[in-house]
């Protein structure tokens, strides 16, 4: 007989909790050290909000002093939360609806776990992005016609020096957080199963000293800025240079700039990734070929008279 799992069964416990006249700089701290990727803020034995990494990326971005700025002025509040005994789809929508990641779960006003995507995804397999068009249409109206479906959560902008589609000068950039359900994605997918990626036992005896994401993974992120060059853009050549390591959960920035045109819509780029702090990680330089779009999306995702599946 088959039991439907409930948010109780895959729920993490106890939950990792700060206060909310911490200061930022000790949250980034306990995120880091413990690996982990929010911390429930709790007032008075009661859950008061939720900080993540991406807050507290936004605090530094916007030249704040982490050491002063506390954790009630950047969390999340109130927190979204959901009980123990629902149904553990009930939580992967819940999390979808508020397009957020992190889920306490509260019992009678305490606070007993926390539930993550990266929980749902190792029992909820449905959960990965199998989409067909109109389902993902209203994603893909966040990005351009070069892209299936954009994420509210990745970051990108194309800068152009002259009213060309693509000319020299031109600058993209694209960021991303390479979290441990994409690293675990990535090794299912490619076969690149290194335990340095996946077990922390094994990876603290390394001389890394911890997990990190894969090469190959990092440098991905480059891919997914000049898939967002005006065009079709199709990879001819890509060299790469790996200059440091990146953490699990740490956000990455990809950067290319068109430096020459080859001709016959060809085009050399500078390459590199960035990481939160600003260190520059792989670095190298592409050539790609620009076509036209086979046609125009906007119009393609316009749903068809008389369609109402």
């Amino acid at each position: 007989m088959f039991i439907p799992l409930r948010v109780r069964d895959v729920m993490t416990e106890p939950v990792e909790t700060t206060d909310p006249g911490a200061a930022v700089a000790d949250a980034a701290g306990r995120l880091r050290t413990g690996g982990i990727g929010s911390l429930v803020v709790v007032d008075g034995g009661r859950p008061a909000g939720v900080v993540t990494k991406s807050d507290l990326v936004r605090v530094l971005a916007d030249g704040a002093d982490p050491e002063t700025v506390t954790v009630e002025s950047t969390m999340s509040s109130p927190p979204v939360t959901i009980g123990p005994d629902a149904p553990l789809e009930r939580a992967a929508e819940t999390l979808e609806e508020h397009e957020i990641e992190h889920l306490p779960v509260v019992a009678d006003g305490d606070l007993v776990g926390i539930v993550t995507t990266t929980d749902l995804t190792y029992h909820l397999p449905e959960l990965s992005l199998q989409h067909n068009w109109r389902e993902i249409g209203e994603f893909a109206r966040l990005g351009n016609d070069e892209t299936a479906y954009e994420s509210a959560e990745w970051e990108f902008t194309h800068t152009r020096e002259n009213g060309a589609p693509v000319g020299v000068g031109d600058t993209v950039r694209f960021s991303k957080e390479l979290s441990e359900t994409d690293v675990r994605s990535f090794a299912q997918s490619s076969g690149d199963t290194n335990r340095l990626h996946l077990d922390d036992e094994f990876a603290r005896e390394t001389r890394f000293g911890r997990r990190i994401a894969h090469g190959t993974l990092v440098s991905g992120v480059i891919s997914a800025a000049l898939a967002r060059i005006p065009g079709l853009t199709i990879y001819l050549s890509q060299d790469l240079r790996f200059l440091a390591p990146v953490d699990v959960g740490e956000t990455v920035t990809a950067v290319c700039e068109v430096v020459e045109d080859l001709g016959g819509d060809r085009f050399r780029l500078m390459t590199a990734v960035y990481d939160e702090d600003g260190e520059r990680v792989v670095d190298g330089e592409a050539i790609v070929l620009v076509d036209d779009t086979p046609y125009d999306v906007e119009e393609k995702l316009e749903p068809v008279e008389g369609d109402d599946d």
